[in-house]
């Protein structure tokens, strides 16, 4: 019983720990990563940053999803953030997901 306990246990890391190398490359794949990085401001805020600002809007996911494909401006300073069509509905909450996890 231990034994498969402790498997269950390692398992369940490993998929987590899977998901989120993941949804970093989905990030790296979708080039997320050339306004953003998940510690520092670069032309966009940090996903950490974006991460606490979030926290406690129940609508975020929604929120964020929807301004990763349409883009949007003025939450953050004058940068616009551009439209990103080529993320799909689910590639988005997907990402989202990972994002707002990132505290």
């Amino acid at each position: 019983m231990r034994s498969a306990l402790t498997f269950l246990v390692a398992t369940s890391i490993g998929l987590l720990a899977g998901n989120a190398s993941a949804s970093a490359d989905l990030a790296k794949a979708k080039n997320c990563t050339a306004c953003h990085a998940v510690d520092k401001k670069l032309l966009g805020p940090a996903f950490k940053d974006i991460a606490t600002k979030y926290a406690n809007d129940k609508d975020a996911l929604a929120k964020l999803s929807k301004k990763v494909r349409e883009g949007g401006a003025g939450v953050w300073g004058q940068v616009p953030m551009p439209a990103n069509p080529q993320v799909t509905v689910d590639e988005a909450a997907t990402l989202v997901k990972w994002i707002l996890g990132a505290r």
